[in-house]
């Protein structure tokens, strides 16, 4: 009958020291967290150890610097935002999912000031969570435009600097004023309609970028083949109506003359 051998001495300490530093690294993450939403990256790591219970030298060996720590608890909001877009990818009502998804954004970021130095730019949580995060917004941004509820000429970079618009005018709005109200404001301006002003054009695209001919949104380079000029088939129809127009206006032109 073959006997179960027990783990060493040493073997047994090892685990329970890897179990010692996963539940202090959790621990640090959950202060860190609170910390960071209260007071943003000002907080002292001193605070955050003693919101822990543990020493800094303990903060300090799983995260070498507090910008360390600061990036590890925003990528998860972060990625939970984009998340939750690309979950909505494919939901009715485009228009609508589209403007409650940037509501809850401002929402919940203004209710936390780490998040909010984040996404204002104060500080990158990482280029692969922002720019996956711009991906998934850019589908709902594509998907509203195309239901008609979002004005054409809009572009992603539009939405992400309303979305840091909307984070400071939410933070400093009076005593007064309803939360939410000036979100609702500006987002109006992405709504179309008659009397909407006339956006002044972006500036051109760098040699190695590429945008759209119609809308001059960003879009990806091409990997192989020739590049895309349209962002999707809605500029595409476009670009291929106001060519069938410009033909018809040269057609007319040349009987007029003759």
């Amino acid at each position: 009958m073959a006997h179960r051998r027990n783990p060493p001495p040493s073997s047994r300490a090892s685990s329970q020291l890897r179990a010692d530093a996963r539940r202090n690294r959790v621990l640090v993450l959950q202060a860190a967290r609170s910390a960071f939403e209260e007071a943003g990256l000002a907080v002292p790591l001193g605070e955050i150890a003693r919101r822990a219970g543990v020493g800094t030298g303990t903060v300090y060996r799983h995260f070498p610097t507090k910008e360390a720590l600061f990036r590890a608890t925003v990528v998860d909001r972060v990625r939970l935002f984009t998340d939750t877009a690309r979950e909505l990818a494919q939901a009715e009502d485009a228009g609508g999912v589209f403007f409650r998804y940037l509501a809850a954004v401002v929402r919940l970021s203004t209710r936390n000031k780490g998040l909010c130095d984040a996404l204002e730019g104060s500080f990158e949580p990482s280029p692969g969570v922002e720019d996956d995060f711009r991906a998934a917004l850019s589908v709902l941004l594509a998907r509203a435009q195309q239901a008609g509820t979002v004005r054409k000429d809009v572009t992603i970079g539009d939405v992400m600097a309303l979305l840091v618009g909307c984070l400071s005018m939410e933070q400093r709005r009076g005593p007064g004023v309803a939360p939410g109200r000036m979100t609702a404001l500006a987002c109006d301006s992405l709504r179309p309609g008659r009397r909407v002003t006339k956006l002044p054009p972006n500036p051109a695209v760098g040699r190695n970028e590429t945008g759209c001919a119609v809308c001059g949104g960003a879009m990806p380079s091409a990997r192989t083949g020739r590049p895309a000029r349209y962002c999707g088939a809605a500029c595409r129809q476009k670009a291929h109506r106001e060519r069938a127009r410009a033909r018809g206006a040269s057609e007319v032109v040349r009987e007029a003359e003759v």
